[in-house]
């Protein structure tokens, strides 16, 4: 089937020494990975590369088939090209982070329209703003709406219980302290445009801490990005 939709890129592995194999999140499809051969066999075809850097929107024309194997661009074009997000050192670092967390988390394989359109939003939204500390963070809870793990109950409650996430009355031995409840608390109250100056640096430490401990609670088989030392850095 010819299939023409907005696709996520999420990943690029270099395949044995010419080809790639590129995950993407598709607005019509979910989850798709597909096979680019010769991407490095020429000049010509190795600057066609530059589409498949991670979070990049594309709009790109390809077969499905549809039967768990890998998929085949037929057209391949730059949606909305960056302005800001492949060059500036602290997005490609928060991109970075982020295309990585989105490969552990997302695991759909049919659509999902609505969290294509928050990711875009929010990427867009990334490339056109300069206040991006805390961008990284708010992504991360939102995310847990789409993936069945927001923080629910009465968050007047003083603990927050990782396990089942909710607002407790007292303290569990799975619960975050009061401090770092009050956090999460401020956090979830935050959306990106009213996020400039939240937190300090130690408190966003905390919160990235809180989000992926929370992250490994609820998502079988969850691994911690490697680019996260990198994105502490950036951010020290």
């Amino acid at each position: 089937m010819l299939i023409k939709t907005r696709a996520i890129v999420i990943s690029a592995l270099r395949y044995q020494e010419k080809s790639l194999v590129v995950k993407c999140f598709t607005q019509s499809s979910g989850l798709k990975s597909y096979y680019v051969r010769d991407a490095f066999s020429t000049k010509k075809s190795a600057q066609k590369t530059i589409y498949f850097r991670p979070l990049n929107i594309l709009e790109i024309e390809a077969s499905h088939k549809d039967k768990g194997t890998l998929e085949y661009f037929k057209e391949v074009r730059m949606a909305f090209p960056y302005h800001t997000l492949n060059t500036d050192i602290t997005k490609t670092t928060i991109a970075m982070f982020v295309s990585e967390m989105l490969h552990h988390c997302i695991k759909e394989e049919e659509q999902n329209e609505s969290l294509y359109e928050f990711l875009e939003t929010a990427l867009l939204w990334l490339d056109g703003h300069d206040a991006t500390a805390n961008f990284h963070l708010i992504l991360l809870m939102e995310l847990t709406k789409f993936l069945g793990f927001y923080p629910n109950g009465d968050a007047d409650n003083p603990f927050f219980e990782m396990t089942e996430g909710v607002f407790m009355p007292y303290h569990g031995i799975t619960c975050l302290t009061a401090e770092d409840t009050a956090l999460l608390r401020r956090l979830m109250a935050l959306k990106l445009d009213n996020s400039t100056k939240a937190f300090h640096v130690t408190e966003r430490q905390a919160l990235l801490k809180i989000l992926l401990d929370y992250y490994a609670f609820h998502l079988d088989g969850f691994r911690r990005p490697k680019s996260l030392e990198v994105l502490r850095e950036v951010f020290s």
